[in-house]
């Protein structure tokens, strides 16, 4: 399988430079209705709408970029409108809760996914799972990924990537069966601030950012419902993204409870800029690496005064909270989750700790590696000016990390 993605890889580049781009042009929203066969409800058509004009404004698309991007929103029409009919065909779906969901908020490259994949392990907790993206359906107890054919189809999609983005396995190493982001889920209905990330789309992003998260995170709950297929879960759900779209979440989920790790912005935002050229890497002829390192230190300078402002809110008791430092979750993960669960008032079973102690052993980090930093000079970031824009945040979360 790397031998097939490396040429793949090297096969869409050589079509780049040959092909013209009427070859395989971005479609319109009404010509990607068609094909999907399906009748998207009128805010997933508004938000595609916007995210065409956007693409087709602002992003020069490669070969790759163009193929995928009809393959994919083929896939989130038809599987946004399989979650509707399955709501309207069973009511039964839409009556069962989704009860006090548990987020893990904080900057990118802070901990979020390791915490994730390690409670993801507790068979008390449900997570989505990549392949749940693509295939929509319930993940039953006792479920063998090994054993299920759509797991290993979304095993051999995400080797292919990786092929297509050397760097990202290192970055950001998952499986099919890994938990994901609620940022796939919410692309559902072009609500999502994962475009962003593989896109270059600064007017569709700010264009979401005035319609608000109402409509995605309403679909997230009906995706949420599906899964769980009638029967109450306990959810642990992850997206360095929530910081923005908190208000939507508290509306949908008012019983939502939070925990939020916290670093340094000055150790992740290196990698957070390298993350997302990397990940546009496949889809976009031209990268700007300064511009990216401008974009990420604006937006998460706003995420950090966002987390400071969420932590005075009056309308989410400090008990619907947990506050956590990343060199504390790192330096014992297990006690670390321990410290959660006595919070919320959770019970951690015995085969929950002993699956969640055999991961940490197995995946030191989360199966993260150690690297050099990344220069914040090869994205023209100023450490100082930095430090500067986040000081309000690191002086209430991160001194005593120090």
């Amino acid at each position: 399988m790397p031998a097939l993605a490396t040429l793949l890889s090297q096969g869409f580049r050589l079509a780049d430079r040959l092909l013209p781009e009427s070859a395989f042009p971005v479609e319109s929203a009404e010509q990607l209705v068609r094909a999907a066969g399906v009748a998207p409800s009128p805010d997933a058509l508004a938000g595609l709408e916007r995210l065409l004009d956007s693409i087709r404004a602002e992003s020069a698309l490669s070969l790759f970029g163009r193929v995928s991007l009809h393959w994919d929103f083929l896939r989130l029409l038809r599987n946004a409108s399989l979650i509707e009919a399955a709501h309207a065909s069973n009511p039964a779906l839409s009556a069962t809760p989704v009860k006090a969901p548990l987020f893990i908020l904080g900057l990118p490259r802070s901990g979020t996914s390791f915490l994730h994949s390690l409670l993801a392990e507790d068979p008390a907790n449900q997570v989505p799972r990549n392949w749940q993206m693509i295939y929509p359906a319930p993940r039953p107890p006792g479920f063998s990924p090994r054993a299920d054919k759509r797991v290993g189809k979304v095993d051999k999609q995400l080797e292919l990537f990786n092929g297509l983005a050397p760097g990202f396995r290192e970055l950001h190493p998952i499986t099919a069966d890994s938990p994901q982001e609620c940022s796939e889920i919410t692309a559902h209905v072009f609500q999502s601030l994962r475009f962003d990330s593989t896109h270059r789309v600064p007017s569709y992003f700010d264009w979401l950012e005035a319609h608000g998260h109402d409509d995605a995170f309403r679909f997230h709950k009906k995706f949420l419902q599906y899964l769980q297929a009638g029967e109450p879960a306990r959810w642990v759900l992850k997206c360095p993204d929530h910081t923005f779209t908190l208000s939507a979440i508290l509306r949908v989920y008012p019983d939502a409870r939070f925990v939020i790790l916290h670093r340094d912005p000055i150790a992740v935002l290196g990698s957070v800029a390298h993350l997302t050229q990397v990940l546009r890497q496949p889809f976009l002829r031209e990268i700007d690496a300064g511009e990216i390192g401008a974009q990420v230190a604006a937006r998460w300078t706003q995420g950090a005064n966002l987390l400071l402002e969420f932590d005075r809110r009056t309308d989410v008791p400090a008990a619907a909270k947990f506050h956590m430092q990343y060199e504390e979750f790192t330096a014992d993960p297990v006690l670390a989750v321990e410290r959660i669960y006595a919070h919320f008032g959770e019970e951690l079973t015995e085969p929950g700790l002993q699956a969640m102690r055999r991961m940490a052993e197995a995946k030191p980090r989360g199966g993260y590696g150690r690297h050099a930093p990344y220069r914040l000079e090869a994205f023209k970031l100023s450490v100082p000016a930095l430090q500067k824009a986040f000081s309000p945040y690191v002086q209430q979360y991160c001194q005593a990390a120090r």
